[in-house]
């Protein structure tokens, strides 16, 4: 699953989150948020150009959200980047896509 490009509210919790299996990359935000928007050639070309099979799954935020509060997230766009259920490494309002590409070569993607 390449990048996506809609954020939607949580279908998963943190307990399907750490018993996951393989990298995936969880990006924190909503689809009216500027940061986020901003942000999306970067996170769009970056999964393009490091070839990366990795799932991205847009997790829509806010006030009462647990996923997002158990990963702490206070900023958006915020992508956590997990292998087998650890978090590996984090991006917080990433500028532009070589961090977000080298944190995807690292992860393995």
């Amino acid at each position: 699953m390449p990048y996506t490009p809609t954020f939607t509210p949580e279908t998963l919790t943190r307990a399907d989150v750490d018993a996951a299996r393989g990298p995936q990359v969880l990006e924190f935000g909503t689809n009216w948020c500027g940061w986020c928007r901003g942000a999306q050639p970067h996170i769009e070309a970056a999964f393009a150009a490091a070839g990366a099979d990795v799932p991205h799954v847009k997790v829509e935020d806010g006030p009462g959200r647990r996923l997002g509060r158990s990963f702490g997230v206070k900023l958006w766009p915020t992508l956590v980047f997990m292998k087998d259920g650890q978090e590996v490494h984090r991006l917080v309002r990433p500028q532009g896509q070589q961090e977000i590409e080298q944190a995807l070569r690292q992860l393995g993607g």
